[in-house]
């Protein structure tokens, strides 16, 4: 069986009581993939027997990987992973900030894309991206009166955490922000432009578009703010990304410097911590304090914790057909804000 059926809810209580040493690892790699089914059911068979979980994206232009390893396993996943010789050796992305509890299962799906970003990659040279910059490398650039940091992550994610002084787009999704970033920057070709994201995948295919549009001097921050934060605290160097690093798993973000620079979405308190709404017909991701977590149980809204007093059978009932997709709470972004209280 090539998938996990087992009970997610069941999965993740037995996650959180675990002892299991595990180590949360991201890579990617954009390489032509023949035959992505095949290669996606050899990967699953390989990992499942690895006991490694997560969320992989597979296609025809390549791989990227969210993962959570054994510690026991780790130099056996290294092993078989490098066998793959367009995996030789590839960069892994460690998490700072880990509590071996980022996934719950594993699940491996194949997608037109790796990151839905709309361009057409027939159009220009995709391998044709910005210079790799170390963190050093990084750091003496954004000293740079002529640079300019931008963002390519979504607004929720540089809500909790960012570098100084960089331009976040206000988007939703990659494919928005790269028309954002495009028409932001128009006139500003001549300077450099320096991107990051998380682990550094967005900004490959992003500092190729930037560069065939015209811009001069495309830099991107190589490994993401993950691999940043790693070099910054190994070799003493001025950390200039302040907050949070949002990542997309059960961690929903890693302590990056203490700067708390976001506020609770129903109080206004200053907090950084992301959680979903625990009403299952809602998931609202959104930032929510301590106070306002235990006064409304968790969820978004007074109504949404009226419905998880229900019993189960009524809650059903309630979301029957319902599908709201990814909500994500989106402050000021529209005059009308949605059912968060205040």
């Amino acid at each position: 069986m090539l998938h996990n059926r087992a009970n997610g809810k069941e999965l993740k209580e037995k996650l959180k009581i675990s002892n299991e040493q595990r180590v949360t690892i991201s890579f990617y790699k954009y390489h032509k993939i023949e035959e992505p089914v095949n290669f996606r059911n050899e990967l699953y068979k390989l990992l499942d027997n690895l006991v490694i979980m997560g969320r992989i994206y597979v296609a025809h232009e390549g791989i990227n990987a969210q993962i959570s390893v054994p510690q026991t396993n780790l130099e056996s996943f290294k092993t078989h992973l490098f066998e793959i010789d367009f995996l030789n050796n590839i960069r892994l992305n460690i998490a700072i900030e880990d509590n071996g509890k980022s996934f719950f299962k594993l699940k491996i799906l194949v997608r037109k894309k790796i990151v839905a970003d709309g361009l057409n990659d027939e159009s220009f040279d995709v391998t044709n991206s910005g210079i790799h910059l170390n963190a050093k490398e990084f750091n003496q650039l954004a000293d740079d009166k002529n640079t300019l940091i931008v963002d390519m992550r979504n607004h929720y994610e540089s809500e909790v955490g960012r570098f100084k002084d960089a331009i976040c787009p206000d988007a939703d999704t990659f494919r928005e922000e790269l028309k954002i970033a495009e028409d932001l920057l128009q006139d500003k070709k001549d300077k450099n432009v320096v991107m990051y994201c998380t682990g550094g995948i967005r900004c490959e295919k992003a500092s190729a578009w930037m560069k065939h549009i015209g811009f001069k001097n495309v830099f991107q921050l190589n490994g993401g703010i993950i691999e940043y934060a790693r070099q910054v605290r190994e070799q003493g160097l001025e950390n200039k990304f302040i907050g949070k690093n949002f990542v997309f798993d059960e961690r929903l973000g890693e302590r990056i410097s203490n700067d708390v620079i976001s506020h609770c979405h129903q109080c206004g308190q200053p907090c950084d911590t992301h959680t979903n709404c625990k009403n299952d017909g809602c998931h609202l991701l959104f930032i929510q304090c301590e106070e306002c977590e235990k006064k409304y149980n968790g969820c978004c809204s007074s109504e949404c914790k009226g419905i998880i007093e229900l019993p189960a059978e009524k809650q059903k009932e309630i979301r029957k057909g319902i599908n709201k997709g990814r909500q994500v709470f989106k402050k000021g972004r529209f005059a009308k804000s949605l059912s968060v209280n205040r």
